[in-house]
């Protein structure tokens, strides 16, 4: 294993945390990945970087899926979910997912969440896109990620779990010989620990979430910015799929020059029969697909921009004035207060929509334990690449994915045991070594993704953008070089710089693949191919900070790590 050596510019760590575990993120995956770690009696420490219950899980609406309705079962999930990810699937990891997935809802449900239910006591199930069956359990009608975030923070709480919120990761620590002992990380306000420092631990736990801020108008919250997968890349983990960027078919639309989180219209709201309609009132989506509405999110994100472009229309209308008043505050309540806010009433008129960036398929890659091609560093969640998306994740598998692969990770962790020595950190560079962005540089990285590498891509329009991003890190790399200069470290810069990190891998994979397959539509090469481009693209930072890329020989990734022996506590 060779690291690249390169590190964010960032102030040494004046304070330190010793561990076993240390988790990045606390969405699903990440606490439950906490969880199930300090269950078994390993000291766990959980970084995240705003409030405990402050990340991408919250904001999901639809619910989470499993084959757990009368009727239903795992091989039916898994066909969805294979034609979903357009033949690129990693068939393997989708089977772990939805056999294991019922399971672990019901040991969710053990931890504490509540999830809606029948008059009969039964969980309640509804339909999404993709799916041939009602299998999404939710809560709160459409507040299933708040639902499930509340249940997990509180058992954390209970159980005396150590966290460090508002803390930003900086970066991977790693021996001598490449394996993982802790991360840096920068701490925002007063508290008990305050500035840059670090948590030392042979096993780090990269459940970041997504990086849906490289994009202007985007579902994610604003702390999405790809720190994950950057950290991952400096240390010389690969990435994968990242091409493979989901842009959600139904957001608010709020005007052409909205930026930054955009309110989500939930594909339940589909899934319980509401229409996608032009301005004229025409069902567009009738004949395009058999499943209409529901068809598979980038089919149905399709359809609605040829539309547009046919009419010259900056949106189009999702109606499900046909639901009432009550069906709307009893089913739909967070989606209803967010139309109302922004003065729609969604009971008498139809809601704005258009597609926005919404879930990244691709990420670090791992194995079906989890485990990165970094010896100790684990992922799961939005910022890893299992296998299990292929080139577009099905409605709802997210939320699973995360719970099943977190408690993969726990488990392949306690197996194996811990080294019988403390893996010991090399030490900080003296010199930078990876210039900061500009504050400034993250609207720049924005406007250049949507408007190359956005739900529309092209060869001319992905290598334009790559040509400005380029420039973007060779400005900073010369000026760091010709006058030691970078910008300031902190929050902003560290932000902007991890933005462009995976920005330049994201447009560097999307090049590379000549041809429209998932979520990645190639208007000059619009077919697939799968003879040339039914496998993985896999991307590597170099120590010189240029991108290595290659792509795997089939469908199925090849080994991350070799199995470890247990070793004794």
């Amino acid at each position: 294993m060779t690291t690249t050596g390169i590190r964010l510019h960032a102030p040494a760590a004046g304070w330190s945390i010793a561990a076993d575990v240390v988790v990045v993120g606390s969405g699903v995956a990440g606490l439950t990945a906490a969880l199930r770690c300090e269950a078994a009696g390993l000291r766990t420490v959980v970084v995240t970087k705003a409030r405990l219950d402050d990340g991408s899980t919250r904001w999901a609406q639809g619910g989470i899926a499993a084959a757990l309705g009368e009727g239903d079962t795992p091989e039916q999930h898994l066909d969805d979910t294979l034609v979903a990810g357009a033949g690129l699937c990693d068939e393997d990891a989708v089977r772990l997912l939805v056999t294991e997935g019922p399971d672990a809802v019901r040991r969710l449900i053990e931890t504490g969440a509540r999830f809606d239910e029948s008059s009969e006591g039964d969980l309640e199930l509804t339909r999404e896109g993709g799916h041939h069956r009602r299998r999404i359990a939710h809560a709160g009608g459409d507040a299933t990620g708040a639902e499930i975030s509340r249940a997990l923070v509180e058992a954390v709480r209970a159980r005396g779990v150590r966290t460090v919120e508002n803390a930003l990761v900086l970066d991977l620590l790693t021996d001598a010989e490449g394996r993982t002992a802790g991360v840096t990380l920068h701490v925002m306000g007063e508290g008990q620990h305050d500035g840059v420092g670090a948590v030392h631990a042979p096993a780090v736990v990269l459940a970041t979430g997504g990086m849906g801020q490289v994009f202007s108008a985007t579902t994610n919250p604003s702390v999405s910015t790809g720190d994950g997968v950057a950290l991952a890349l400096r240390a010389g983990a690969e990435v994968s799929d990242l091409e493979f960027v989901q842009f959600h078919p139904t957001v608010l639309f709020l005007g052409p020059d909205a930026e930054g989180q955009q309110p989500l219209v939930s594909e339940a709201v589909r899934g319980e029969g509401a229409h996608l309609i032009d301005a004229d009132g025409v069902r567009f989506m009738v004949g395009q697909h058999e499943l209409a509405e529901l068809a598979p999110r980038d089919i149905v994100a399709k359809g609605i921009l040829r539309r547009m472009l046919e009419q010259d229309a900056e949106h189009m209308y999702l109606d499900g004035r046909h639901f009432g008043a009550e069906m709307w505050e009893h089913r739909f309540p967070t989606i209803l207060a967010a139309c109302r806010a922004h003065g729609i009433d969604p009971v008498t008129e139809p809601i704005p929509v258009a597609p926005a960036a919404h879930y990244a398929s691709g990420g670090v890659r791992t194995d079906s334990h989890g485990r990165t091609t970094v010896p100790g560093l684990y992922a799961c969640g939005e910022v890893a690449c299992t296998g299990v998306h292929g080139a577009n994740r099905l409605a709802s598998n997210s939320l699973l994915e995360g719970l099943v692969y977190a408690e993969r990770i726990a488990d392949d962790i306690v197996a194996n045991g811990l080294p019988a020595r403390v893996p010991q950190p090399v030490p900080h560079p003296e010199i930078p070594e990876h210039p900061l962005q500009t504050p400034e540089a993250r609207f720049a990285i924005q406007r250049i993704m949507t408007g190359g590498a956005g739900v529309l891509r092209s060869a001319g329009s992905l290598a334009k953008a790559a040509d400005q991003l380029q420039r973007l890190h060779t400005d900073a790399r010369e000026a760091l070089a010709e006058h030691g200069k970078t910008a300031e470290a902190g929050v902003d810069t560290w932000e902007a710089t991890n933005l462009l990190c995976v920005a330049r891998v994201l447009v560097a994979a999307a090049l590379l693949r000549e041809e429209t397959r998932g979520c990645h539509w190639r208007e000059d090469r619009p077919e697939r191919d799968d003879a040339v481009w039914r496998r993985h693209i896999v991307v590597t930072l170099n120590p010189d900070r240029t991108l290595a890329v290659h792509t795997t020989d089939t469908t199925h990734f090849p080994t991350t790590l070799p199995p470890q022996a247990p070793q004794e506590q």
